[in-house]
């Protein structure tokens, strides 16, 4: 085997120019596939970081039926404090893979500046929680000079920027918040503006940030109680086995119809970005499919010239007593090396290309988040997956020429001029 090898490396080597060419092509396929891996997954991974960094986070819980009614804002289908002591002692538990969690309500209201009156949709927080579980919260509030911690305070309120902007508001200005609580009544108060925060995808949105205490004053709660419970993961990559570990913890808690009380949704579920994600994904794997299509033609051409150009050669080792086997390998072996070297060289300039991308230090921007750098990286395993792809195509590729020259008779290829 080792000599075939050496065999098949100087017949590549006696046609350079070919060889060249084809390596060529098939180094630009590996090296394009790689490279546009490298930036598609850096910016699904970008966007996916903001939108759960500041807004999401990877995981929400909800009471069982919360999710279907969403836009409603229910209030009626809110946690109570057993069952929030429950959940506080399972995401505790598993602190090893979850980095933070926090407690929200959100609902509905109608914001008044005393002329004009708009409704808007508020999240009350605890800022401490809130912060630890989305830390690019924060960066979307315009001249933002707060701690994170304490980005908003009891009496204050962070309004969107469209109706900050429809309504004339600033920071420091008062403004009156009227909603229905949950047994039908109607209640007032009077807030201080203390930030104004710019839409994720632009000047749109309407949703606006209070602290929890006050929400619960504003609704007239008693005791505990929230509607979503938002965790942020130590590892975004882990959210498949964790949700399915925390699904399943989920699930065995169950009410006294017997069905479980609480749903688990990934940001995925509960984010029209994930369409974008997914469309990533595909582009990737349109473009694999097209570094497969270039290395079948670009190897069955190359390997189809060979048995044409030698086929006197091929009569001559099958007269002396070759097998038929052995002249199979001698081709197969070629097409390997030809995939093999190709795959190892594209590799190596595709994470040299990659590099120079990050010195170059592109930034893009999406929606409001401007400025964004692109950090380019491709992993080990990547690289791997698409060299046993080139590889394996590669030997597919340049089978069947070799089975031709291993078929043919000695009598008829010695008569070949």
């Amino acid at each position: 085997m080792k000599n075939i090898f050496k065999i098949a490396l100087r017949n590549l080597l006696r046609y350079k120019r070919r060889t060249l060419l084809t390596s060529s092509l098939i180094i630009l396929g590996v090296v394009m596939v790689v490279v546009f891996s490298g930036i598609s997954k850096s910016f699904k991974g970008m966007m996916i970081g903001t939108i759960t960094d500041s807004m999401l986070g990877h995981l929400q819980i909800h009471k069982r039926g919360y999710v279907s009614s969403i836009d409603n804002l229910p209030l009626h289908l809110n946690l109570k404090d057993e069952e929030i002591n429950n959940l506080k002692s399972l995401l505790d538990e598993k602190k090893n893979v979850i980095e933070a969690y926090t407690f929200r309500i959100k609902f509905g209201a109608m914001l008044s500046n005393y002329e004009q009156t708009t409704n808007i949709r508020l999240t009350a927080v605890i800022p401490e929680m809130e912060n630890k579980a989305s830390p690019a919260l924060v960066d979307r509030i315009v001249d933002f000079s707060k701690k994170p911690d304490s980005f908003v305070k009891p009496g204050e309120l962070i309004i969107p920027e469209n109706l900050a902007n429809g309504l004339k508001l600033k920071t420091g200005q008062e403004v009156v918040l009227v909603t229905t609580n949950q047994d039908g009544s109607v209640n007032g108060m009077s807030f201080s503006i203390a930030g104004i925060m710019s839409g994720l995808t632009g000047p749109s949105g309407r949703d606006g940030y209070m602290h929890l205490n006050d929400a619960k004053d504003l609704l007239r709660i008693d005791g505990n109680e929230i509607n979503e419970i938002a965790i942020r993961l130590k590892d975004g990559d882990d959210l498949k086995r964790v949700n399915k570990m925390l699904n399943q913890s989920l699930q065995s808690i169950k009410g006294e119809d017997e069905k479980p009380v609480f749903e688990l949704h990934t940001w995925a579920q509960l984010s029209p970005f994930s369409t974008i994600a997914t469309v990533v994904d595909l582009l990737i794997y349109i473009v694999k499919i097209v570094l497969i299509s270039i290395v079948l033609i670009s190897i069955l051409n190359v390997m189809m010239m060979s048995v044409f150009e030698r086929v006197s050669e091929i009569g001559t080792i099958s007269a002396i007593g070759t097998l038929p086997s052995k002249i199979l390998w001698l081709f197969v072996a070629e097409g390997f090396l030809l995939g093999f070297i190709s795959a190892i060289v594209g590799s190596v300039i595709s994470v040299l290309s990659l590099s120079l991308i990050n010195l170059a230090e592109f930034h893009f921007s999406f929606g409001r988040m401007q400025g964004i750098l692109l950090e380019t990286s491709v992993s080990i395993g990547e690289l791997i997956t698409v060299s046993i792809i080139v590889i394996i195509i590669s030997i597919l590729s340049s089978f069947q020429p070799a089975y031709k020259a291993s078929k043919m008779e000695p009598v008829d290829a010695l008569r070949h001029v």
